[in-house]
């Protein structure tokens, strides 16, 4: 089969993916260009074509993404794919990169607990602040 291809019913247009997504056409060619989305075919007047496979890799990436992993830890990803031409030598991988985002995660909701309690204590000093210092207004009309 050529790289280039004619309209199919199993093709989509780069409109289409976007709409099924959410991404915008940018972020598409983005990704492409990045390499995270390689192969894309092209039509013969040059537009790009995409099928179920670039859908599902799209939202791979989403996916990624939304977990917090980075455009370049999922271009790692694609290269130890690419490479061992093996899923369960990148989902090793992907493993430990969640297991290091987690422990992030883990890190980031401890200081952000400290950070609640130390304004909750802060906002009860302003309180006591408030109820002990008289109104500046009070005072000037008094």
């Amino acid at each position: 089969m050529s790289w280039q291809t004619e309209s199919t019913n199993d093709t989509l247009s780069i409109s289409e993916v976007c709409a099924s997504t959410g991404l915008s056409a940018r972020t598409v060619r983005y990704y492409e260009e990045l390499g995270l989305l390689p192969g894309v075919r092209r039509r013969a007047g040059g537009r790009r074509v995409y099928g179920a496979d670039e859908l599902e890799r799209l939202r791979f990436i989403q996916r990624l993404k939304t977990l917090g992993l980075s455009l370049a830890e999922i271009k790692e990803l694609n290269a130890v794919y690419a490479i061992s031409g093996s899923t369960h030598d990148m989902l090793q991988r992907l493993d430990g990169a969640l297991d290091h985002r987690l422990g992030e995660l883990e890190a980031r909701i401890l200081e952000l607990h400290a950070l609640r309690g130390e304004i909750g204590s802060y906002r009860e000093h302003v309180r006591q602040r408030i109820d002990t210092d008289p109104d500046p207004a009070a005072r000037e009309s008094a």
